[in-house]
């Protein structure tokens, strides 16, 4: 009856041990995805700031 019990009490630790890795992974799987988000608007802005500086350098070109 001990090695029953034993093998149900390890199939339980080991169901906890693969939810807090889960738990884990979910966390670090939100956390990159906000990484990736603030990344896109860096991305957008200096993007914009390089097409406004290019329009500026096109009319500076065009009044010599």
């Amino acid at each position: 009856m001990f090695w029953p019990m034993f093998a149900v009490a390890v199939g339980f630790l080991g169901l906890a041990v693969l939810g807090v890795f889960a738990v884990r992974v979910f966390l670090a799987a939100q956390r990159l995805g906000r990484q990736v988000t603030d990344s896109a608007r860096r991305i957008n802005r200096a993007a914009e700031d390089l097409e406004r500086a290019a329009v500026s350098t096109a009319r500076a070109v065009d009044s010599l």
